[in-house]
């Protein structure tokens, strides 16, 4: 029986996942700022997530792989939009570096809560595991 397999730490892993490849594309859009015709990139995860949740539907936890499907799992995937309409700069590049920052700081936050709440879900098992409160 795998304890961390639940639907909801299955969604603070992505949620973690989602941030990771935001950072790289942050960091990727960072790095090109000064680059002609760069056009840069954002991940879109949060809505598709929201997505998932506004559905309504509940998947059944199973705790023997005998057991039926009930319901599916949300699985929304984080995916890398590139912005090629708008243009910032005079060589066509359309990175403005405090826009980029900022949404780099919002990512380091979400990211810490995440990894808070992934530590409150472990020690709740933890917990549950030793009897002790």
């Amino acid at each position: 029986m795998n304890i961390l397999s639940k639907p909801a730490f299955q969604l603070l892993e992505q949620s973690l996942n989602a941030a990771t490849v935001r950072q790289k594309v942050i960091a990727d859009n960072v790095a090109n700022v000064d680059t002609p015709y760069f056009k840069r990139s954002e991940v879109r995860f949060e809505e598709f997530l929201q997505q998932e949740l506004n559905k309504g539907e509940l998947q059944g936890y199973r705790t023997d792989p005998r057991h039926f499907h009930i319901g599916r799992p949300a699985n929304p995937q984080p995916q890398i939009i590139r912005d090629s309409q708008s243009m910032i700069n005079n060589n066509l590049n359309n990175v403005d570096i405090d826009y980029e920052m900022s949404l780099m700081a919002k990512n380091q936050l979400r990211y810490n809560t995440i990894v808070q709440q992934v530590n409150s879900e472990i020690n709740k098992v933890r917990t549950a595991i030793g009897g002790r409160g």
